[in-house]
């Protein structure tokens, strides 16, 4: 049995949490805060946090463990990407990965390890759903990073493994626990949630945390074609689908990005993306085209790139922004879609 077994993650709490915590120790209440900035410092020992009282750092050390997950494989591109293989104290495995951009550094997390909603070009959902993180342990990813890499991460999208809204109170938690101005303080809107599209969570986002981005991975322009690849729209229908997504961008005032990737023979013709086009003309929305990356296991090859150029070019004569998102980290199977649970050495 592992030594953490019996006590709890510290990272999962609230500096208001952390003050109840510390109180039942014997400590004051605002130590809480205290601890609350060391751990987003990355700290990964008690004895590092040298104001507090050498006791209290005793009794926190007997009850509770710093969560940072080890680093059991870590793989870099030639792009500069890193990807890496976290493992948390139950043994539970995810990947996340750290990209350069100009605007800064960002980090892709994951949410769950695994997935269950079974998306055919994606690797996440290939060995089904371990269980959610929590929210301590989505930060964990982010601390871990930046400790790994020495960088500075200004950026967190939750694209990596899992569906984020189907681990809604985990997402909600590391918000809360990452935007805290006491610890990391990370903007809201330098956070971005991606969603395959679970409807009442897209609504319950949209109150909760109207500031924080929102990414709909749509990757069909219609009902047909999406529920050929995505289970989520056998329950979720494509017009049920766009019309919560037009509610989103009413309640917030923020532009909504569908994420689109581009497969070949599949959803890359020129029909395609005309009846795209005349879904979301007019929209406050932005269409990210993404060539799909390859899966080894998956029947599903990428778009040329002349389809995929042809097929920015109907967007743009229609009014509907878009780009085509730069691939980074392919070489090492951390571009988008291709994260899954992985020992080491395989």
């Amino acid at each position: 049995m592992p030594e953490t077994a019996s006590k709890k993650n510290i990272l999962d709490f609230t500096p208001e949490e952390l003050g109840v915590a510390v109180t039942e120790l014997g400590g004051q209440k605002f130590r809480g805060a205290q601890v609350f900035g060391w751990l987003a410092k990355g700290v990964t020992d008690y004895d590092e946090m040298t104001n507090v009282p050498k006791d209290l750092r005793k009794k926190l050390d007997e009850s509770y463990y710093i969560g940072l997950p080890e680093a059991v494989r870590t793989q870099k591109s030639k792009d500069g990407t890193v990807k890496c293989l976290f493992r948390f104290a139950d043994g539970t495995e995810v990947e996340s990965v750290f990209m350069k951009y100009e605007y800064g550094n960002s980090i892709c997390i994951s949410s769950q390890s695994g997935c269950r909603m079974g998306c055919a070009f994606c690797a996440s959902t290939m060995d089904g759903l371990d269980r959610s993180l929590t929210g301590g342990e989505m930060l964990g990813q982010v601390l871990a990073m930046k400790k790994l890499t020495g960088s500075e991460i200004g950026h967190v999208v939750v694209m990596g493994m899992g569906e984020p809204f189907d681990n809604y109170e985990g997402l909600k938690r590391f918000i809360d626990l990452i935007h805290d101005k006491r610890g990391y303080d990370l903007g809201l809107r330098n956070i971005t949630v991606s969603t395959c599209g679970i409807i009442p969570k897209i609504k319950k986002f949209a109150k909760d945390f109207p500031q924080v981005n929102l990414a709909v991975s749509l990757h069909a322009p219609n009902q047909e074609i999406r529920k050929i690849s995505m289970p989520a729209a056998r329950k979720y229908g494509y017009d049920e689908l766009l019309e919560a997504c037009r509610e989103y961008t009413e309640t917030t005032g923020r532009r909504i990005t569908f994420e689109y990737a581009v497969i070949d023979g599949f959803n890359d013709s020129a029909a395609c993306a005309s009846e795209l086009a005349d879904r979301l003309k007019g929209w406050l929305a932005h269409v990210n085209l993404i060539p799909l990356n390859e899966v080894k296991g998956r029947s599903y090859k990428t778009a040329n790139d002349r389809s995929v150029k042809k097929f920015k070019e109907i967007l743009e004569k229609n009014g509907v922004a878009v780009t085509v998102r730069r691939t980074l980290g392919n070489d090492i199977d951390a571009a988008c879609g291709q994260l899954r649970r992985r020992h080491a050495g395989s």
